[in-house]
């Protein structure tokens, strides 16, 4: 594991357990599950945030929670609707200097969202264009992932340019859904599954710019929720960036909900940015 990015670990403590991600990359703390005392979490967290120099904490709260972390400071960023076997995540946040707070774009992304609501839905229905195919990955394809994913993106939360990475999370389940050109992967998209609580998000979605004008990545995700559907993991979501229209209008045309944006989330390119949150019920929608 690159610890230089990230780890996930379960903090076992008397009064709290929690399963954490020490986002060293993205210099946040993310607690993804827990049960116990808030209050001792909560000081175990800050305690943690100032050691570790994380600006941003985040917690996947129960509904019957939001409460007692709104009373030790925490913000409502938006729901995850069905991530825990089918109840609700609410996403809470606390942040630890004034810059990580501050998004330079809000009303530029709000603009852009509107714009993206006004669209359609649209079930996809267009045939892949002659010359491309789509398939599943494997791992004889860990390399070529990772070529992709080096030229498409500079700077990116998670190291996928490294194929031993791109090969460790295929082994550990995560699904990868590719197209090809001439024998070559131009396109690739994976959900990243959570066998415990039954849900899956949508992510490393990228498209060498030659090959984006024709839809790809709307393919890649319907096969991609087709094969969750088997599996009977029915909540499916994803976070885009919040400046991008075309991934956006992917995921509101293919009947996903909007339900937040999460303020200086991640490094992509070339700064932090914000990530606007999309789920969808596949149960009622397959």
């Amino acid at each position: 594991m690159h610890t230089t990015y990230y780890k996930n670990e379960r903090i076992q403590q008397p009064k709290f357990t929690a399963d954490v991600c020490f986002d060293y990359y993205n210099e946040r703390i993310r607690i993804d599950d827990y049960r116990g005392s808030v209050s001792v979490l909560v000081k175990w967290l800050n305690t943690i945030a100032v050691k570790d120099k994380f600006f941003k904490i985040i917690i996947k709260s129960r509904y019957d929670d939001f409460s007692l972390w709104l009373e030790h400071g925490f913000i409502y960023e938006g729901e995850f609707t069905g991530f825990f076997n089918g109840a609700s995540a609410l996403s809470m946040c606390k942040f630890l200097r004034n810059e990580r707070r501050a998004s330079n774009y809000w009303v530029e992304e709000d603009n852009i969202l509107n714009d993206v609501l006004n669209l359609p839905h649209q079930p996809y229905t267009h045939a892949i264009p002659n010359g491309y195919e789509l398939r599943m990955a494997d791992e004889q394809d860990s390399k070529e992932l990772a070529e992709l994913y080096g030229q498409v993106f500079e700077v990116y939360p998670t190291p996928m340019d490294d194929p031993g990475y791109v090969l460790k999370m295929t082994r550990s389940g995560t699904l990868f859904c590719v197209i090809t050109y001439q024998n070559k992967i131009v396109s690739a998209a994976s959900a990243d599954v959570n066998p415990g609580y039954h849900n899956a998000e949508l992510t490393d979605c990228a498209t060498l710019v030659e090959h984006r004008k024709f839809g790809l990545m709307k393919h890649l995700i319907d096969q991609l929720e087709k094969e969750l559907f088997q599996r009977k993991i029915y909540c499916s979501y994803s976070i885009a960036r919040a400046l991008s229209f075309g991934m956006n209008a992917v995921f509101h045309q293919r009947g996903y909900k909007y339900k937040g944006r999460l303020a200086n989330n991640c490094k992509i390119f070339n700064k932090f940015e914000d990530m606007n949150i999309w789920v969808k019920d596949l149960s009622s929608s397959m």
